[in-house]
């Protein structure tokens, strides 16, 4: 028995010396994680450095300096903002509502405060449009057609324009800034506005500025993991440059399609955008020939977009099939383009009584043979429209379409596009923040087009919020777009955002707001 009683004894003492290792060693691991979760929390950086060169102001409707534009939206905020996909969002709005053609209704926040503490008020969106009317700003246009700002309330304003504007909400996308502060402050570039935004400046020197968290921000649901956000200035793009190649600056955005002779291809990650730079041929559905829209197919099949871009540009532009198929929501990214088919071009023709003949293209209708022959009109003075107007007129040759190129001075290309006077034009133009599409389908458009239907959507677009409606209908102008032919869209400039590869988090811009989903990003 007491042997037995021994050999009892010295199990339990065994296993509590197990029982106490085994308590010992995950206490040892609980405290190795604990200092590696405090380690990796103390390493995380929180502070990431931007770049501005030839820095003009830091007032965000005085200054033209498309960096700085891109860093006001971390300061100062605009009534609507652009979703990711350049949907309206509310941002100091609480709602708007459309009275009627010319009228709109602004509710405001009533939770949100400058900077500075100060209330932000109605006053203070009268003040803005006020001053944009005054001063010399990349907005006027957004508020060139508002006649009267009435102040309903302290946080409800009514806006009357002098004229129905489509989609006007998207002109609402300017910053506000503080009647208050500058009641305090005259009106000077070299002033730093408050704003409402995320971030504030804190200290604004020759070589830099810097940006800490606006801890007045109204927008408490987002945690903002960035607290500090340097900018450097720099006297030159090329200053620039050079700084984000040696790693000194996190991230940049440019229009520059020759970026890359200057950054280099690695050491970074990058994302490629449609840019807003749009480029199509209008053709003037009154023209003998480009009335038969067999015609329009067939040219549009005839041209190899891709060649364009790999010929002209290098590869530095980006092939596009419609106006809006940069990421709009409201294009939903359908193909817009017949594509380049040159078979099915000659198929066309003939099977519209054309003949291949002498290696050009020709119909005889009453008892009067013709050749298709076509101006194409394009500004003598921009030369690589020149040299896409010259591919466009050898590949259009080589498929029997005569094409005579027409150089106009810049004073005589405008007064054709106004007058119509051509057969086809080379146009060049920047696409707005809005979705509206007169331009192509409105009265007096580019290409003389009109129809009963085009007619009726354009109205149906214009008067209507319902996101279903305007979807239907615009799927509807995309086919319209790609069947009758109206116009060839051919390519847009690239948007490209360079970025440190050590920057972590959902990089995910537009060119709208290259700092979408800010909030999210970390080191």
């Amino acid at each position: 028995m007491k042997s037995n009683f021994f050999k009892y004894l010295f199990i339990v003492f065994v296993i509590a010396i197990m029982i106490f290792a085994i308590f010992k060693i995950k206490s040892e691991e609980k405290n190795i994680e604990e200092n590696q979760s405090q380690a990796s929390e103390s390493e995380k950086v929180t502070e990431i450095t931007l770049a501005v060169a030839s820095f003009d102001s830091m007032n965000p409707i005085l200054s033209t300096n498309k960096n700085i534009q891109d860093i006001s939206r971390l300061i100062y905020e605009p009534l609507l903002t652009l979703t990711s996909d350049y949907k309206i969002e509310l941002c100091l709005a609480k709602e708007w509502a459309k009275q009627n053609e010319t009228t709109y209704i602004i509710t405001l926040k009533d939770n949100v405060r400058w900077s500075d503490g100060e209330k932000f008020l109605a006053d203070d969106v009268k003040f803005t449009i006020d001053k944009l009317k005054e001063v010399s700003s990349i907005y006027n246009s957004n508020v060139s057609h508002i006649s009267t700002v009435e102040i309903v309330d302290d946080y409800t304003i009514k806006i009357i324009l002098d004229q129905e504007v489509p989609f006007f909400e998207y002109n609402l996308t300017f910053p506000i800034l503080s009647s208050q502060f500058y009641i305090n402050n005259e009106f000077n570039p070299n002033i730093v506005p408050t704003g409402t935004g995320m971030y504030k400046v804190s200290e604004i020197q020759s070589s830099y500025i810097t940006l800490v968290q606006n801890t007045n921000w109204w927008n408490k649901d987002q945690e903002l993991t960035l607290t500090k956000i340097t900018v450097n200035l720099y006297s030159s793009m090329g200053e620039l440059y050079n700084s984000f190649k040696s790693g000194n600056i996190d991230i940049i955005a440019t229009q520059n399609s020759s970026v890359q002779d200057y950054i280099g291809t690695i050491g970074y990650a990058s994302k490629e955008l449609k840019g807003r730079e749009h480029d199509f041929i209008a053709f003037n559905t009154q023209n003998y020939f480009l009335s038969k829209p067999e015609v329009r197919k067939a040219i549009s099949y005839s041209i190899d977009k891709s060649n364009i871009v790999s010929s002209v540009f290098s590869n530095r532009y980006v092939v596009s099939s419609f106006p809006l198929d940069y990421g709009s929501w409201i294009y939903q990214e359908q193909d817009a383009s017949a594509g380049y088919n040159p078979e099915q071009a000659k198929q066309i023709l003939t099977e519209n009584g054309w003949t291949f003949r002498n290696n050009s293209w020709q119909k005889t209708e009453n008892y009067r043979t013709q050749t298709i022959a076509l101006n194409l009109l394009v500004k003598a003075s921009d030369s690589t429209r020149v040299a896409v107007a010259q591919n466009i007129e050898q590949q259009l040759e080589n498929q029997g379409i005569q094409v005579n190129i027409v150089q106009a001075t810049d004073e005589q290309y405008n007064s054709s596009l106004t007058s119509k006077n051509y057969d086809m034009v080379l146009c060049s133009m920047n696409l707005s923040l809005s979705p509206d599409l007169t331009t192509f389908f409105g009265t007096n458009n580019l290409a003389n087009y009109n129809t009963d239907e085009i007619t009726t959507i354009m109205n149906e677009v214009k008067n209507t919020t319902d996101e279903n409606v305007l979807k239907e209908r615009y799927k509807r102008l995309a086919e319209i777009y790609k069947t009758d032919v109206p116009y060839l869209s051919l390519y847009n400039n690239k948007y490209i955002v360079a970025y440190s590869t050590g920057l972590v988090g959902d990089v995910a811009p537009t060119w709208y707001n290259i700092f979408n989903n800010i909030s999210g990003w970390y080191k």
